[in-house]
């Protein structure tokens, strides 16, 4: 039984090891590099766990996509530090995670991690297309955002979800009746069940209003009841539907909202990307003197000592 194909939601990775470890560590020459070496860390404990014959990093290329800005235009704007005309927005991240970013994509590429990316679009989607498009192995998605729960499937290879969003030693694995069974979603279509409802209920930290008046238990019963917003919303066009005429009041209200946000919310899985290598995890690092050199200069050689270690070790098949 060999490995899975392990993906890595890259930014939500290093912002919680950033914020897991203090900046009391630091290089040789002062700069914090808390991020760096919780990610490394985080990274050779995932490999020990999963033992995975491939690997990729996803990243976002474009944190906030225009598509998804031009039809909510509220879409993550809490996040915007600086507006630009050409190219991505900034988001705001703390001053002194944004030079380690540059430290862990160094990382990665001196150990041969390959990293994933597609221009126009989120780490989310480049998660989503590339666990879309597997057929030969499973696939782990590994992440502390929810969003992701909609990629789970068992066909046509099983896609389950590590949650961290209470740090790696609570991560919780999901599959397609665990998504069901936690979040009161319909268990024929959980992963699209599940976009629905964060469509319905909202999402502040994404800057996604949802309908108002209606909450993550009232959405949870009226897909359980009616199957699909597609459903939902037919059956509020339909005086005969029995639907309640407050919560009609309400979809009728978010009509709009409605139609221009479920592509916001869902995953893409068709995203044009693009790899740093080729995704198989090498047993050594396949720059070993320039990942010696990042050892010392960033004084995290125990780390590096762990991923190189959790590379090399044999992998007998999926530990998840």
């Amino acid at each position: 039984m060999t490995g899975p194909l392990l993906l890595l939601d890259g930014a939500s990775l290093w912002f919680r090891a950033y914020y897991a470890l203090p900046e009391s560590f630091t290089s040789r020459d002062g700069r914090p590099v808390n991020a760096v070496r919780g990610f490394t860390d985080m990274v050779a404990s995932l490999i020990t766990r999963h033992q995975p014959e491939r690997l990729a990093v996803c990243l976002d290329l474009d944190w906030r996509p225009q598509f998804r800005v031009d039809a909510v235009p509220s879409y993550k704007t809490h996040r915007v530090a600086v507006e630009t005309e050409v190219g991505p927005d900034v988001e705001e991240v703390p001053d002194t995670l944004t030079p380690q970013v540059d430290m862990i994509l160094d990382v990665l590429a001196a150990a041969g991690i390959a990293t994933a990316g597609a221009e126009g679009f989120e780490a989310d989607d480049v998660l989503g297309t590339l666990a879309a498009r597997e057929r030969a192995d499973t696939v782990v998605v590994v992440s502390g955002d929810r969003d992701l729960l909609q990629v789970v499937a068992d066909e046509p290879v099983p896609v389950r979800v590590l949650y961290v969003g209470r740090g790696l030693s609570k991560a919780e694995l999901f599959g397609p009746l665990e998504v069901a069974e936690k979040y009161g979603v319909p268990a024929d279509r959980p992963g699209i069940g599940y976009a629905e409802l964060a469509l319905l209920r909202g999402d502040p930290s994404d800057g996604l209003p949802g309908v108002k008046g209606v909450g993550e238990k009232t959405a949870s019963s009226l897909l359980l009841e009616y199957g699909s917003v597609e459903a939902l919303r037919a059956a509020v066009d339909d005086p005969k539907s029995g639907l309640a005429k407050g919560i009609r009041a309400k979809l009728t209200a978010a009509s709009d909202y409605l139609d221009a946000a479920l592509p916001v919310v869902r995953v893409a899985t068709d995203a044009a990307v693009e790899m740093s290598r080729p995704d198989p995890l090498p047993v050594a690092p396949v720059d070993q003197e320039r990942l010696a050199a990042l050892a010392d200069e960033l004084a995290i050689g125990a780390s590096i000592g762990r991923l190189t270690k959790a590379m090399a070790a044999p992998r007998n098949g999926y530990g998840g």
